[in-house]
């Protein structure tokens, strides 16, 4: 065996995240494919990502060495200050009332504060941007509606690489067909109910 270390850390990744997701969705209803309850989309994700993660934990097993660079001090310190940020933010919005302590809004808003700390740092802005934009999807979904979400989720990502900053315009056409694909599937076809646009 050649052991790729990122790629068995990776596949760590997925499984543990998708193992907490599906542990979180068990209070949704699932309801049917054609019928799609608020767990269900969930729920096929989460599998879908135990089954890559056990992908990647395959070839991880033959495909090394792929050592892990080390870390510098700067992304040790923003790793934990993102813990101890998240915690408290997460703590503190639960005491507000209203939409920040509604529901999982505290835990959504405490994930989303932490990854954004923990991004600082150039060497993990990969992992904690886009971990971050998938956050605010779900905290904005409601409130602001599907249209919007979709575009935060996109925007928030896009940070994440300069190369994307630098070509706003392929920012600009990736919100569009994602806009457009997702409608048509969520919202026309499978007639999924979540507001499209801000409800004022």
């Amino acid at each position: 065996m050649k052991l790729n270390t990122k790629d068995l850390l990776s596949a760590t990744l997925f499984i543990g995240l998708a193992v907490i997701g599906l542990w979180l969705n068990q209070d949704h209803n699932l309801g049917t494919a054609r019928r799609m309850g608020p767990g269900y989309m969930p729920m096929l994700v989460f599998w879908l990502q135990i089954i890559l993660g056990g992908i990647v934990l395959f070839f991880g097993l033959f495909n090394g060495p792929d050592p892990l660079d080390k870390w510098t001090p700067a992304e040790i310190g923003f790793l934990i200050a993102g813990g101890i940020v998240g915690v408290a933010a997460g703590m503190i919005a639960a005491r507000i009332p209203g939409f920040p302590s509604a529901g999982w809004n505290p835990l959504g808003i405490g994930l989303f504060v932490g990854c954004l700390v923990c991004s600082v740092p150039p060497g993990w802005r990969a992992l904690f941007l886009p971990s971050a934009a998938f956050t605010l999807f779900g905290l904005v979904l409601e409130p602001l509606g599907f249209i919007v979400a979709i575009v935060a989720t996109v925007v928030c990502s896009a940070f994440a690489d300069q190369e994307h900053l630098d070509r706003p315009l392929g920012v600009v056409g990736l919100c569009a067909f994602l806009c457009a694909l997702c409608w048509a599937i969520f919202i026309y076809y499978l007639d999924i109910r979540v507001p499209l646009w801000p409800q004022l």
